[in-house]
C-alpha cells in the first residue's frame, strides 16, 4: 500500500506508519508539528486547518507523492481543552473539509478517525453504531466529529467516496507521553505516580474503555486493507477493547506496575463536556475486520508503563 496518513506526528499516527513501513508499505504524513519520537516517517509539515482552493496534486500548492489511501487521523483532541478553546473545533471540521476535497480530487478513498464522544452521555448504555443520537453531544471536540463524519457521508452519497469512519476510544501505549502538549491521563499518571504525586480522578464511578495502541493499529491496518479491496466499505465502525474499567482501577493498575500505593484523590463530579460512561460494542469490528483485541487493560498499562521508563532511561524525554 501507498498510504498518506495525516497526524503522522501524533500517538496512533506514529505507531500506525511505523507498523506500516515495518510491514514494507510506503508512508507518506502529514502534520503541522515534527515527530517527537522518530524520524523514520517522511513527512511534510503542514497546517490543514488553513484555508486551501488547489487540491489537484496535493493540498494548497504543496504537491504530495502518489498515494492509494488516506488515513485521516489529524485534530485537535483534548476534550477539556477545546471547551476551553472551541475555536480549535472549527479548525477539526475545516481541516477535515481539506481531506475530502484531496480525496475527491483525485479519487481516493479515506479512512476517517472519529470518536467515541459522538454517542454522547445521556444514552450511555447504547453504542452499537446505528444508535448514536448526534442530538446529544456533550462537547466542541465531539461536535467537531460529528460534523467530519456528516461531511463524509455527505462525500459518499454526492462524490463516490469509499470511506471507513473508526470512532475510537481512549487508546494509549507507546509514543503518548507529550503531555506538554496535550495532556493524555494514562501518561499523566504514570508519569505523576512515578514522581510519589497524587492523581485526581474526576467521578468514582466514570467507565470507560481503554485500547491498546497495538490492537487499535490492527484494525486500522485491517480496515485500510479491505478498503481497498473492495470488501468492506462505507461502514462506521467501533475500535476499542470491548470492556470497562473506571478510572480509578485505571489508576491502580498504574500503580501496581510502578511498584508504589496508589495515592488517588476523587473528585465526585465530572469535568464539563467529559462523558462519564462508556463501553464499546465491538460487534461491527468482529464480523468485518475479524478484529479481536488481545490487550486487556491491566497487560496494556503494564507494557505502557514499561516504555514510558525505557524512554525516559535512554534519556529521550
Amino acid at each position: 500500500m501507498n498510504v498518506l496518513i495525516t497526524g503522522s506526528s501524533g500517538q496512533i499516527g506514529t505507531n500506525l506508519a511505523l507498523r506500516l513501513l515495518d510491514q514494507g508499505h510506503t508512508v507518506f504524513g502529514v502534520d503541522k508539528r515534527i515527530n517527537s519520537w522518530t524520524s523514520r516517517i517522511p513527512t511534510l509539515l503542514q497546517d490543514l486547518s488553513a484555508p486551501y482552493r488547489d487540491f489537484t496534486g496535493g493540498i494548497g500548492s504543496v504537491p504530495y507523492p502518489p498515494v492509494e489511501i488516506v488515513i485521516h487521523l489529524a485534530a485537535n483532541a483534548k476534550v477539556h481543552e477545546l471547551v476551553q478553546l472551541p475555536h480549535r473545533a472549527m479548525e477539526n471540521i475545516t481541516l477535515t473539509f481539506n481531506v475530502l476535497e484531496y480525496c475527491r480530487h483525485n479519487r481516493l478513498p479515506l479512512i476517517f478517525s472519529s470518536s467515541r464522544e459522538v454517542y454522547g452521555d445521556i444514552h450511555r448504555y447504547i453504542t452499537e453504531e446505528q444508535q448514536a443520537d448526534f442530538a446529544y453531544t456533550e462537547s466542541p471536540y465531539s461536535a467537531s466529529k460529528i460534523a467530519g463524519e456528516a461531511l463524509v457521508y455527505a462525500y459518499a452519497r454526492c462524490y463516490g467516496l469509499r470511506y471507513l469512519v473508526f470512532r475510537f476510544s481512549n487508546v494509549y501505549g507507546r509514543y503518548d507521553n507529550d503531555i506538554e502538549r496535550m495532556e493524555r491521563v494514562i501518561p499523566l499518571f504514570i508519569r505523576s505516580m512515578a514522581r510519589g504525586e497524587p492523581v485526581t480522578v474526576f467521578g468514582s464511578e466514570k467507565t470507560l474503555d481503554f485500547t491498546y495502541v497495538d490492537d487499535c493499529v490492527r484494525g486500522i491496518v485491517a480496515g485500510a486493507e479491505r478498503l481497498l479491496a473492495g470488501k468492506v466499505e462505507n461502514q462506521a465502525i467501533n475500535l476499542a477493547y470491548g470492556q470497562g474499567n473506571t478510572l480509578v482501577r485505571m489508576a491502580e493498575h498504574i500503580a501496581a506496575a510502578l511498584g508504589v500505593p496508589p495515592q488517588i484523590t476523587v473528585e465526585p463530579t465530572k469535568r464539563v463536556g467529559e462523558v462519564t460512561h462508556y463501553v464499546a460494542d465491538i460487534s461491527k469490528a468482529q464480523e468485518l475486520l475479524d478484529y479481536a483485541p488481545q490487550v486487556p487493560l491491566d497487560e496494556g498499562i503494564r507494557r505502557a508503563v514499561a516504555w514510558s521508563q525505557s524512554w525516559r532511561g535512554d534519556g529521550k524525554a
